[in-house]
């Protein structure tokens, strides 16, 4: 575990050496460019006529009209004219009989910047802090002549003639590599702003510009050039496939259900299944002797929504849900209100679409009528005035609204005897409400408010539950862990029916339930009623007179109850805020059917021989799940952040990395930590084994990659050296089929190759490398990939991506809440793709599972992790949702949920 630097050398003198031995190198290799470029304008004037190299100052109309190649230059490599929206781009690239061998200048430097030092370059436009050389093919010049536009001048530009700009362009490439770092660090603070004008397509394009030279493809980030090297067996991108995958995702297994911050959120339908909601997805849930075995039961999804959803309720024919979601923002941007969508839990089709701009922010609380076989609504949303509607379900018609409260409402209900008086509780309030219907003419109704007055009894913080009794009394459920009984005044009872008097509510009983809040409170179907508590974790059930009869206690790392729901016969089914699915009775006590991570989600792998993938996150958990079973295998706190992990090839072993700069690795049967390391203090954002085991790379938000030599069980380690080049944070890593070389990205857009067996080398001709294959491609910049960015990214748009194993597809998750599928490889601009919903936040991480049958999926603060599966064309399996197409990523939604 020895540091590649020599004993002895502190850390500054061996910056200083470095720095030193970079500056004697470009000197040298500036009299080499100075007399290679002399040499190329010589050969210009023996082979080009004079008027074409004065024809290169001008954009030239048609390809037609371009001028001709040398002799003797092969058809790849004659001029190009490529025009994409605002600009037009012409190159010449010819090959020298004479000058230094194997010199070459590299791809351009950004239209209106500086151009780059003749040092190392990387194909994502920086600077490294090693070596010499550049990119290119050996014995190849090319000249660059940038496109003149006449309608809007350039930053920077010049007015001087075309034939002086070589040597402008020369005297540009002796700039010091500290210009280009600040320019890079200045486009990194930048990340956070997707500028449409940084694209280089002109004021307001958001084009991004793809350069064919039939020996490398150009693309742009923030208008940095990333220059990628075409494979010697693609004679033209034309060959390679269009169109999207025949492949198509279905979506199989949901992980994870939102008890953490949010109510309503568990039922149990007349089928038996058990509905609840993550993410923008309603998941019905059947326990038990369903496909996913026993215990693993089957699911089914409602997909309508297109944000995620916050509340539930289910009508009284225990078959139509409704279900209400926040405010979203669409494919251009712009936001769109809540809604709420009332479905068929047995067809999954929308029977009704409510409330469509009438609502802000989102959607806190909703309730059906029980009086009157549910023909009524009401919905409380999320604005400062709270504002309390009551709808019309078959017609989907408002017929009455008021400001309820500017405190924060938590819950909203019917009564079950009569559907003019309706409740709602939140915080320090109780309010009971009448409503008179204006005989069902749109708008027409009212709404009166009574507030619940506390009286000699505390007045609470918060209510946040509420049931209705069979004798029409009410109990409440505190902050300070009480049980209050609100009766109805016998004056009021006299005068029943809608639009009669308003009816009161008094405080005639107090119990002291739990310690802490009570979180949720249940009728059940024998009359006695059952309460979870927030701190002591306690279910009670309570018979008449708050008599407690029974009670038992959820297990800590499950959390605190936040629902209960009644199945059939003695069952319970229980939501916790821990985001956990409990399934038992009060005698037996309870197991978990469903089980999730409690925040932002990023690290993810699949193992390498069975259908089982571990995932870690902010909630500092590590959780190994069981993809045929859909269930937790096992689950260990890390007391750390958690950000990346992978498998070693033998699956005997997991590497994770942490926020901190350390890494562990566990054993995957006994979770005993065989490994424990430090590596800088910065994050860790990829570790990598080698495909043979031998070799584990470890990528640093330091800008270096830690390679450690790994014993045959992968248990032990030590440090054979480090890739020290790259000028930002590593993003992405892969390794070479034969184990022998290393692909990175990094986060100024960078594409560097090393050289891990020849002694962490960084390869200095990244031309060399075009042919080179990979073990896995999760890195998002490269030739075989490019083509999944769309127009106008800032870089930050896609998050992960993934090849499968058989190479015939390539999924992306993106920042904009959405998977994609494209065919592998992707080597062309604006590629086509099939778009998956569901996920109510960035998409963090996607990977395939060992056999390419499945897909896994990571939500960022959504905290969601979905199974597809993955069905080919024409292949077994239940057709999968309609997929959307799109040419390109479209902002959806970033919401922080």
């Amino acid at each position: 575990m020895d540091g590649a630097g020599g004993p002895g050398e502190g850390p500054a003198q061996e910056a200083l050496q470095s720095l030193s031995r970079r500056l004697q190198v470009q000197e040298k290799e500036m009299e080499l460019v100075k007399a290679a470029l002399a040499e190329a304008l010589r050969l210009l004037r023996l082979q080009v006529p004079p008027t074409s190299l004065q024809d290169l100052g001008t954009p030239t109309p048609t390809r037609d009209s371009s001028p001709a190649a040398p002799p003797g230059l092969p058809p790849t490599c004659s001029p190009s004219l490529v025009s994409r929206g605002t600009q037009t781009e012409t190159e010449v690239e010819m090959e020298p009989s004479l000058g230094p061998p194997g010199l070459s200048n590299g791809p351009p430097a950004p239209r209106g910047g500086s151009e780059e030092p003749s040092g190392t370059q990387s194909e994502g436009g920086g600077s490294s802090s090693s070596g010499t050389g550049s990119p290119g093919p050996p014995g190849i010049l090319r000249l660059v002549q940038p496109p003149q536009r006449t309608d809007t001048p350039r930053r920077n530009s010049s007015s001087s003639s075309p034939s002086e700009r070589p040597r402008q362009k020369l005297s540009r490439k002796a700039a010091s590599s500290a210009n280009l770092l600040l320019r890079s660090g200045s486009t990194e603070s930048s990340r956070g702003g997707k500028d449409p004008l940084s694209s280089p397509g002109g004021p307001g394009s958001r084009r991004s510009n793809y350069n064919l030279e039939g020996i490398s493809v150009k693309m742009f980030l923030r208008g940095r050039p990333i220059t990628m090297y075409i494979p010697s067996g693609i004679r033209s991108l034309e060959e390679l496939p269009s169109g999207p995958p025949p492949e198509t995702l279905s979506l199989d297994w949901v992980y994870g259900y939102r008890g953490r911050d949010s109510r309503s959120n568990l039922f149990v339908l007349r089928s038996g299944e058990v509905v609840y909601f993550i993410a923008c997805v309603v998941v019905l849930y059947r326990p038990g002797g369903g496909p996913g075995g026993p215990g693993g039961g089957g699911q089914r999804h409602y997909r309508g929504h297109t944000d995620c959803v916050r509340c539930l309720a289910v009508h009284p024919d225990g078959v139509r849900v409704a279900s209400g979601q926040t405010a979203g923002v669409d494919k251009d941007g712009k936001p769109l209100q809540p809604v709420v969508h009332v479905w068929d839990s047995e067809t999954l089709l929308k029977l009704q679409e409510i409330g469509l701009g009438a609502f802000e922010r989102g959607v806190g609380a909703l309730a059906f009528s029980v009086a009157d076989q549910g023909a009524f609504l009401c919905v409380v949303d999320d604005s400062n005035e709270h504002m309390l509607s009551v709808w019309d379900c078959s017609r989907g018609t408002k017929l009455a609204e008021i400001k309820s409260t500017n405190d924060s409402v938590l819950a909203v209900g019917f009564s079950p005897r009569d559907s003019s008086c309706i409740v709602t509780s939140g915080k320090s309030h109780v309010h009971f409400w009448t409503w008179s219907g204006g005989a069902g003419l749109p708008g027409s109704g009212t709404l009166t408010r009574k507030q619940g007055v506390f009286g000699k009894y505390k007045k609470p913080k918060f209510i946040p539950c509420f049931v209705f009794l069979l004798d029409g009394d009410i109990l409440t459920g505190d902050s300070e862990g009480n049980i209050l009984t609100w009766g109805r005044s016998l004056s009021d009872s006299r005068t029943p029916g809608r639009g009669g008097a308003k009816e009161t509510y008094g405080i005639v009983a107090q119990a002291h339930a739990h310690e802490g809040s009570i979180f949720a409170l249940c009728l059940r179907r024998d009359g006695t009623v059952l309460s979870g508590g927030g701190r002591d974790r306690r279910l009670v059930q309570w018979g008449p007179g708050l008599v407690a009869l029974q009670e038992a206690e959820i297990p800590e790392h499950f959390g605190a109850v936040r629902a209960i729901a009644e199945g059939p016969g003695s069952e319970l089914l229980v939501g916790t805020t821990k985001n956990a699915l409990l399934r038992g009775d009060l005698a037996q006590g309870f197991s978990p059917v469903i089980q999730g991570h409690t925040d932002e989600l990023w690290g993810l792998c699949t193992h390498p021989f069975q259908n089982r993938f571990l995932t870690c996150g902010h909630d500092r958990q590590l959780c190994l799940w069981d993809g045929e079973g859909h269930a937790l295998a096992w689950s260990i706190d890390l007391k750390e952040t958690g950000l990346c992990a992978d498998f070693h090839p033998s699956g005997a072993v997991v590497a994770v990395g942490l926020n901190t700069g350390r890494w562990l690795v566990l054993d995957t049967e006994t979770r005993e930590i065989v490994s424990d390391i430090t590596d800088g203090n910065e994050q860790l954002s990829v570790v990598r084994y080698s495909p043979d085991g031998l070799y584990l790379a470890i990528g640093s938000h330091d800008n270096m990659i830690y390679i450690y030599s790994v014993s045959s069980d992968g248990a032990k380690s030590s440090r054979f050296g480090r890739c020290v080049g790259h000028s930002s944070f590593i993003t992405h890593l892969d390794w070479s089929k034969d184990g022998n070389f290393i692909m990175s990205n990094s986060g100024d857009y960078e594409i560097l190759y090393w050289d891990v067996a020849g002694g962490c080398k960084l390869l200095r001709n990244r031309y060399e490398s075009r042919d080179r294959e990979w073990a896995t491609y999760t890195c998002v910049l490269g030739f075989h990939v490019y083509g999944v960015w769309p127009d106008g990214s800032d870089g930050t748009d896609i998050n992960s991506l993934c090849r499968s194993h058989n190479e015939r597809v390539v999924a992306v998750a993106d920042d904009f809440c959405k998977v994609h599928l494209f065919q592998y490889p992707c080597a062309r601009a604006k590629a086509p793709s099939l778009v998956y919903g569901g996920h109510g936040s960035h998409v963090t991480s996607v990977r395939f599972t060992h056999d390419d049958s499945h897909l896994v999926s990571l939500g960022g603060k959504d905290a969601s992790i979905f199974q597809w599966r993955v069905l080919g064309a024409g292949g077994a399996g239940p057709a999968p949702a309609t997929p959307s197409r799109t040419p390109s990523l479209s902002p959806a939604s970033s919401l922080d949920v």
